[in-house]
């Protein structure tokens, strides 16, 4: 009995996920943006959903619009931050980084079947090796900026 209330249980939760918050980009956008206004922070945010697509209740195509919508979420605290203070040069830094995470989400939406193909293929080799990760992270966070340093001085 527990192992099908289990299975009901859980396919009213995928249910409710795929129909009802998830049902489109822009729902899912939009829920990225208020749940990081209202915690404050896109790492809390992105946090939150990484086990759902881990138990295979939202695929990436799903969660990909949410983190946009949670990367643009972040420059609303900035934005309150820099009213408070009622400098110019502030608020004109805070409107810059919100322009900013906006266009980069206008520039990136169009070509959205490429991050996460790439995203697919690392987890891929993820599942592979756990040496993966690792090297991927110091390649990118580490190797190369280093390198782009470099060749610019």
């Amino acid at each position: 009995m527990v192992h099908y209330l289990k299975i009901l249980v859980i396919g009213k939760v995928e249910l409710f996920f795929d129909q009802t918050m998830f049902r489109n980009a822009a729902r899912a956008m939009l829920l990225g943006l208020v749940c990081t206004v209202l915690v404050q922070s896109s790492s809390v945010t992105k946090s939150l959903i990484v086990p759902l697509v881990g138990a295979g209740f939202l695929s990436l195509a799903q969660v990909f619009p949410y983190v946009l919508g949670a990367n643009v979420g972040t420059t609303v605290t900035a934005t309150l931050a820099a009213l408070v203070t009622g400098e110019v040069v502030s608020v004109t830094v805070a409107l810059a980084h919100l322009l900013f995470n906006v266009t980069g989400m206008l520039l990136i939406w169009p070509m959205r079947k490429i991050p996460i193909a790439l995203s697919s293929i690392v987890a891929n080799y993820t599942s592979r090796s756990k040496l993966i990760p690792f090297v991927y992270i110091l390649l990118v966070f580490f190797a190369i900026p280093l390198a782009l340093i470099y060749l610019v001085r």
